[in-house]
């Protein structure tokens, strides 16, 4: 075997010697495992653990033909008159609703969630088809008190007039129709526009749109005297950046044309500056003063 070998691969003996002996060990780990199974038989517990576990097997698999593992069923379904507007936690989990979907209900209620006729009770998950079929004969909402009433009272709530000029956000959150947000957004932007001169500007305010405007324009009261005066004969770039009429470009227009003529003596001299429009100028001139002082 070795002169085949060599005509091939042209080995040493000592390669040749290496090379059977990786034969032979490969030869005895494969044969070990039925030499050792031969002569050391399978102990009885082994055998009988086996077995066991076997007979485990079966056992479960016969119970999940036979149908023991089943969900638990839901509780028991327990009807009554209720109002959906009034109802607690454990009163929607008696009508039928876990834990998880009764305190659903419960948040929607918190956050000032309502419901105004039975339908509305169809938009929330956790009430399904089924279950607002069966709930539909004992579903009795009181009514929300009627829309004269209610304006009357806000009318009764409605003290003073509001002066829009100096009031803080806690002032113009009475208002009503005004909210705290529309509150901070209405102070903010009167403090860069300088005060507002007449009651159209609150449009000029995010958000605030044409109806709005109505149901507050009577609630409010405009001081003119209060208004920041621009002095537009010593004004620096840093006293306008803010104004919301304006942008850089204009503001510049502004410094530059003062630089370049003179101080403004009236209006007029501010619409000579070519690039700012003739509606920009219409709209600062209740807040230009043309004094030093």
């Amino acid at each position: 075997m070795r002169k085949w070998l060599n005509s091939y691969f042209n080995i040493s003996k000592r390669e040749y010697n290496g090379l059977m002996m990786m034969v032979l060990l490969i030869a005895v780990v494969t044969v070990l495992p039925d030499v050792y199974e031969f002569f050391v038989p399978e102990q009885e517990d082994l055998v009988a653990e086996r077995a066991a576990i076997g007979k485990l097997s079966l056992v479960e698999a016969e119970k999940k033909r036979v149908g023991v593992y089943r969900k638990p069923s839901r509780a028991k379904i327990t009807l009554f008159n209720f109002d959906p507007n009034q109802l607690d936690l454990s009163g929607w989990q008696r009508l039928g609703l876990s834990v998880r979907q009764a305190a659903v209900m419960a948040r929607y209620q918190a956050k000032g969630g309502r419901f105004r006729k039975k339908e509305d009770l169809q938009k929330m998950y956790p009430i399904s088809a089924s279950l607002y079929e069966r709930l539909i004969p004992y579903i009795h909402i009181t009514p929300l008190p009627s829309v004269e009433h209610s304006f009357s009272t806000a009318v009764k709530r409605q003290a003073v007039v509001v002066a829009l000029n100096s009031a803080d956000t806690l002032a113009l959150d009475e208002v009503r129709g005004i909210g705290p947000a529309f509150a901070r957004r209405i102070v903010k932007y009167r403090d860069r526009l300088g005060g507002f001169c007449k009651k159209e500007q609150l449009l000029e305010v995010f958000g605030l749109d044409s109806v709005k405007y109505r149901e507050i324009k009577d609630q409010v009261s405009i001081d003119e005297h209060s208004i920041k005066m621009i002095y537009i004969n010593r004004v620096e770039y840093a006293d306008l950046q803010h104004h919301p009429y304006l942008n850089f470009k204009l503001i510049n227009a502004i410094l530059q044309y003062r630089k370049q003529h003179g101080n403004y003596g009236n209006i007029a001299d501010l619409k000579k500056i070519a690039i700012l429009p003739a509606q920009i100028a219409d709209k600062l001139a209740p807040y230009i003063s043309f004094d030093h002082d």
